[in-house]
């Protein structure tokens, strides 16, 4: 086994085009909660980069990083380099880092297509939310649809759950370099980040139980539904508001993992 350098920059990287990312879905919850404007999610925050100055190379780079992100992940979940094991508890945390692999490829694809093809960029503030519904509606075709929903609901109702746990322990930034040396802010702004995204995976889980209960794919629904109905209740304009400013902090946390994060990436050589 060795260390591939080449990946564990892109990791890094990677970290980087996510925390920027987060800190565009921030943006934009803060100001649809301030002026009432349209969220997006993590698709529609690519997408709002296309039209930015140099936004074809900035999402080359961003899309270059969401790759070696995935990738990074998913050699966490085949290789176990940092060995975790094989229990019950490491193996769902090995599936969750699978699943974020999985999830990271789709937004690396997602940036790679708006940087070719960046006339297209500005049409949706939500693709994920459209993508979700056909996922939905393609799982629900198949046999077993429904229990194939539901198994999706109960996977994003888990990676709530560890969301929260990582909130409320706050022991993430053991996988900081020398964490005891980083000012305790670090530690506060990673919690309230992954406390927004725990909230919202949690909501995003129940449209998905809803889909799966009621076998119609319309009721699926991504991030920035998760955000909408949040930004619906009563209150929700301060609801909306404390999320975005969640998930901004989880964006700059996330560039400060680019910068300090341990990365352990190990395949065979």
């Amino acid at each position: 086994m060795v260390l591939h350098e080449q990946v564990t920059w892109l990791a890094k990287l990677g970290f980087a085009a996510r925390g920027l990312v987060y800190l565009v879905i921030g943006w934009f919850a803060i100001d649809a909660a301030i002026r009432g404007g349209t969220v997006a999610d993590n698709q529609g925050a690519i997408g709002s980069m296309a039209d930015e100055p140099f936004g074809q190379v900035l999402l080359a780079v961003i899309a270059a990083g969401l790759f070696g992100y995935a990738l990074w992940r998913v050699t966490e979940a085949l290789a176990d380099p940092e060995r975790t094991g094989s229990d019950g508890k490491a193996m769902l945390k090995r599936a969750a880092q699978m699943i974020s692999g999985v999830a990271h490829i789709i937004l690396g694809w997602t940036a790679a297509k708006l940087a070719l093809r960046p006339a297209t960029a500005s049409s949706s503030t939500s693709p994920g939310d459209e993508s979700a519904r056909d996922w939905t509606a393609w799982l629900l075709s198949q046999p077993l649809g429904r229990v194939l929903v539901a198994t999706v609901a109960i996977g994003l109702f888990a990676a709530a759950l560890l969301q929260a746990k990582k909130a409320w322990k706050g022991d993430f930034v053991r996988e900081l370099r020398n964490p005891a040396a980083l000012p305790g802010y670090v530690c506060t702004m990673g919690r309230i980040g992954y406390g927004a995204r725990s909230l919202v995976f949690a909501i995003i889980g129940g449209f998905f139980a809803v889909a799966a209960y009621q076998s119609h794919a319309s009721e699926a629904g991504g991030m920035a539904d998760a955000l909408g109905t949040l930004q619906a209740q009563p209150g929700g304009a301060w609801l909306l508001l404390a999320t975005g400013i969640g998930l901004g902090l989880f964006g700059a946390y996330s560039l400060i993992e680019a910068r300090f994060r341990r990365i352990s990436v190990e395949l065979p050589g």
